[in-house]
């Protein structure tokens, strides 16, 4: 189809002016920037781990062999690995249940304009989120210490001092201990989420129910939990991610141990890497945590970005 022309005042005629394009190099020019330190920093890594994975590098010579797939074979005959991913499948399921229900319980509590205060609990609850791992693991550590520890002085204070226990020294007790400070750091998040969803309920839906004689679990069944569901899918998703990745408060308390008994993958790929020098064998490691992640992660960005 021919171009169309345009007509001046004095019945001449001229091409019509070419709209000039927004964007392109400009637009680069901008991204490139925070590109590179995303290629720097997280892809580049994330490549060479894998390619590492497949190798017996040590973490110190500059010089390593291909082994295949070794890594990944000695996976399966690790009998550390089985107690890891044990240790990661009860973190997960403990550290999600009970952060989303505390977090719901506070949220409510706080929704509630009987409730005086609300601006200050809100912060109260919520600052352990936002407080570095390792202090509160230092916080933690202190109070489990068994001869002066707040945990057993509290316990002796009211009379049970059967119960009183090494509580990070002790296997059977060890990773059930260090899942409270882990708690007490979540609920603040979910709690922050559910509230927000809640303030977005519309009033009129309870007030019509009230009218209608619903009572209080009646409103809390078919209005409230409705109303959060989409705030349980991301609130599940982001912690079931944030829980395949738990390193630090594990580390800081009880250094994987008492024996093994405390190992996540997490902290057995540390020390796989740093500990015994076998980097290419903590790269597997890590490349299977990763994996994890973002097949954990990969329906919520989906959710996400759907219209």
């Amino acid at each position: 189809m021919a171009a169309a022309t345009v007509t001046g005042a004095a019945g001449k005629t001229r091409p019509p002016r070419r709209r000039r394009r927004t964007g392109g190099i400009s637009a680069w020019a901008y991204a490139a920037p925070a590109l590179l330190v995303y290629l720097a920093f997280l892809v580049y890594p994330t490549f060479n781990s894998i390619g590492l994975s497949f190798t017996d590098w040590n973490g110190i010579r500059p010089s390593y062999n291909w082994v295949g797939l070794d890594n990944y074979k000695k996976l399966a005959d690790d009998p550390v690995i089985g107690t890891a991913v044990r240790n990661n499948l009860l973190w997960t399921v403990v550290t999600i249940i009970v952060p989303m229900l505390l977090g719901l319980v506070l949220a409510l509590a706080l929704n509630s304009r009987m409730l005086r205060g609300r601006a200050f609990l809100r912060t109260v609850f919520y600052a352990p989120a936002v407080i570095p791992l390792v202090s509160v693991a230092t916080i933690w550590g202190w109070l489990y210490n068994p001869s002066e520890g707040a945990v057993n002085a509290g316990l002796d204070a009211i009379g049970l001092h059967s119960l009183t226990h090494a509580w990070l020294g002790d296997d059977s007790t060890a990773l059930w201990a260090t899942m409270i400070p882990a708690v007490w750091v979540r609920a603040g998040f979910p709690m922050l989420l559910y509230l927000a969803a809640l303030q977005g309920i519309p009033k009129e839906l309870y007030e019509s129910a009230k009218v209608d004689g619903a009572g209080a679990w009646q409103r809390f069944r078919f209005i409230t939990l409705p109303g959060l569901r989409p705030t349980n899918y991301i609130v599940l998703a982001l912690s079931l991610i944030e829980s395949f990745k738990v390193f630090d408060i594990i580390y800081a308390l009880t250094y994987g141990g008492p024996g093994r008994s405390t190992q996540v993958l997490g902290t057995w790929m540390y020390f796989n890497v740093f500990q015994y020098y076998q980097a290419g064998y903590g790269a597997a490691i890590a490349v299977v945590i990763t994996l994890v992640a973002v097949f954990v992660g990969i329906p919520y960005v989906l959710s996400q970005t759907k219209d």
